[in-house]
């Protein structure tokens, strides 16, 4: 009686377990059937199939360049790519309506969040609400103050003198190439670092040595941006889950990162904290969440050390192709310094309106951050009338807007630093039509320190060294990436001026 009601139950059980399988099956297969309908994979219009297919690699090295031409042929400045649940906007009218005037409806939002949690999990570019309120103050406080400033510089001017210099020197008339993207990745790591936890992860060294941090550190970002641009994020969520390809990469640089920031942190807690100045230091004394400092620490790593050697790398590039702005920064120089071999001060600098321009200029038609995007929490209707469904993601295209003659007239496409300036002086523009640094309640809080450390690096440079592009001619191919990365770098030739 016993073995038969224990075969009773044990059928039983067999049949449950079956039953609860297969209705879990079908309810996922639903779920994934409801999820690609949302999607609309199936869509039919040009835009979403030359996408799809990536039939306008056909015609367009960059999938920014693509996205220009299509912005640049809307009447409103704005495309839906239907495939992807994403409006694009080159227009400053939306732009401000997003990050202004409707800036509680357009958050980071999940989706965002989800993408870069594990790299930025609860870090200020990662978060919306009181989260990013807190850490917005925090930040305001520290990187606002002189003495952080000055600090900064302090940095940057140690590793020009001490390793950049010299580096460029060491390979100045040897027609030895150098990658120079990779060595202002370099810079800004060991910049960074230094910044923000206090070390000096020596990448800048004559023997340019491989860095695991660096490493680890440019393969989270990669792989984390590559998750945006799949169909659908189900793709990516799948091998997160099994543990796969670039997600098996990625969290495996990721576990570097962490590694590096637990010690960092707990060697600070041993030794204290109250009498340093970088940037983990003075969150320490407010912050006692050890995960939480991990975050918000990271996320100023990403931003502090991608953006730089992307504009350094972009700027760079230009001036190899306009010899004329390198001569109109050297004469400026000469005006302001004289004969003075001395590091430029704070106040020579905000003298050199010429210097400014041509990097403001560089930067609109090469922002390091190409788009950005948020995730609108409720119907809305933008200003050239189109309407965005709740949860449906919204993209303004800085690198599209800088290439728009109806925001910079027919000559947008030209190198032109003039442009910024008015009786030889330079002259602000709106901050909705050049959002290369963001706008309104989320403008970057970082953007006169890294301003300040480009012109330390452009000063220093072209006054010393002729730097030149053996094939500037070659229009820029970029890698996907948080940031917009040169594929296959910046090869130059480097030589001494002449005394």
């Amino acid at each position: 009686m016993d073995s038969q009601l224990s075969l009773w139950f044990c059928s039983m059980s067999t049949a449950f377990c079956f039953v609860f399988f297969s209705f879990t099956l079908l309810f996922s297969l639903f779920s994934l059937l409801i999820f690609v309908l949302r999607l609309k994979l199936w869509c039919t219009c040009k835009t979403c199939q030359a996408y799809l297919t990536s039939s306008w690699t056909k015609d367009f090295d960059n999938l920014c360049d693509w996205y220009t031409h299509l912005l640049k042929n809307s009447a409103t400045g704005t495309i839906h790519i239907h495939v992807l649940g994403n409006i694009i906007t080159a227009n400053p009218a939306n732009v401000e309506h997003m990050l202004k005037t409707r800036f509680e409806n357009y958050p980071k939002g999940k989706p965002f969040s989800t993408l870069l949690g594990d790299l930025l999990g609860r870090g200020i570019f990662n978060v919306d609400g009181d989260s990013w309120k807190f850490q917005r103050k925090m930040a305001s406080l520290e990187l606002g103050g002189v003495s952080v400033r000055t600090h900064a510089f302090d940095i940057v001017g140690s590793e020009i003198q001490s390793r950049l210099l010299p580096l460029l020197s060491s390979v100045a008339g040897k027609e030895q190439v150098l990658d120079l993207q990779d060595i202002f990745r370099r810079f800004s790591f060991d910049n960074i670092c230094k910044f923000s936890f206090g070390l000096d992860p020596g990448c800048l060294e004559l023997s340019l040595p491989v860095s695991d941090l660096a490493e680890a550190f440019d393969l989270a970002s990669k792989f984390s941006a590559q998750r945006a641009l799949a169909s659908s994020s189900l793709i990516w969520k799948v091998k997160r889950l099994l543990n796969l390809g670039t997600e098996k990469q990625l969290k495996e640089a990721i576990k570097v990162v962490d590694e590096f920031a637990e010690e960092m942190i707990k060697q600070r807690r041993e030794e204290g904290f109250s009498d340093r100045h970088d940037l983990l230091s003075r969150f320490m004394g407010t912050i006692n969440d050890d995960k939480y400092l991990r975050d918000i620490v990271v996320s100023f790593l990403l931003a502090g050390r991608d953006t730089v050697a992307s504009g350094l790398t972009s700027f760079f590039w230009l001036l190899s192709q306009h010899p004329e702005v390198e001569s109109a920064i050297r004469e400026e120089v000469e005006r302001v310094m004289g004969s003075s071999e001395q590091f430029a001060s704070f106040n020579q600098m905000r003298e050199m309106h010429y210097l400014h321009a041509a990097l403001y200029e560089s930067l609109r038609l090469f922002p390091p951050v190409q788009f950005d995007s948020k995730f609108a929490q409720e119907d809305d209707i933008l200003p050239d009338d189109t309407f965005v469904r709740k949860g449906t993601r919204v993209t303004y295209h800085p690198y599209a807007m800088g290439r728009m003659e109806r925001i910079w007239g027919p000559d947008c496409l030209h190198y032109k630093p003039e442009r910024w300036l008015q009786n030889g002086r330079y002259v602000p523009e709106n901050l909705y039509k050049f959002p290369v640094f963001q706008a309104g309640k989320r403008v970057c809080l970082g953007k006169e320190i890294a301003l300040v450390e480009m012109k330390c690096v452009v000063l220093a440079v072209v006054r010393r060294f002729n730097i030149r592009v053996p094939h500037s001619n070659q229009a820029p191919r970029f890698a996907a990436g948080l940031t917009a990365t040169l594929r296959g770098g910046l090869p130059i030739l480097v030589q001494e001026r002449e005394a």
